[in-house]
């Protein structure tokens, strides 16, 4: 079994339907959720004219390798109407992989750790929240000092307890 820890997002449409959409079909398709975070509000990071983004972190336990995984997430998001049209721009939803055990992996299809998880306060908020003691397998640190020690100064705003 595969522990996995997933970060969901969108800025378009019903945020709040888009994550508990994503939640059941990642749930249906990937395997169980042990724990969600809250969700959380923040401002675009990159590509900033366009609506703000409603984050959450997972807990998923799996019997996918990272790269099934990551084709079914794919799926998810395309089954819900992602589109990717402009890099870093506005979508229904974007489900990325954060973590998958202490696996390090760089492939055409996926890197993981996420590569840029250690420089987005909006991705360590939640993630802290449900694995604030997990170590980052390349930095060698664990969440919650990440988090601490994050340069990046876009407020992150809790909107919702967790489900």
């Amino acid at each position: 079994m595969n522990t996995a820890f997933l970060l969901t997002g969108g800025n378009l449409g019903d945020r709040l339907q888009n994550l508990q959409q994503a939640y059941n079909l990642i749930e249906k398709n990937c395997g169980h959720i042990s724990q969600s975070s809250s969700v959380y509000k923040t401002a675009a990071w990159g590509f900033t004219e366009q609506p703000d983004f409603y984050n959450q972190a997972l807990q998923l336990e799996t019997e996918l390798s990272a790269e099934k995984l990551m084709k079914k997430l794919l799926y998810i998001e395309e089954t819900m109407g992602r589109e990717r049209d402009i890099k870093m721009g506005p979508r229904i939803i974007d489900v990325d992989i954060l973590l998958l055990n202490d696996i390090v992996l760089n492939s055409s299809l996926i890197t993981i750790p996420h590569p840029r998880l250690a420089e987005r306060r909006f991705a360590l908020t939640p993630l802290a929240e449900i694995a604030a003691d997990i170590i980052h397998p390349v930095l060698h640190k664990s969440i919650k000092k990440l988090l601490a020690e994050c340069n990046d100064d876009l407020p992150v705003y809790k909107i919702s307890a967790k489900n």
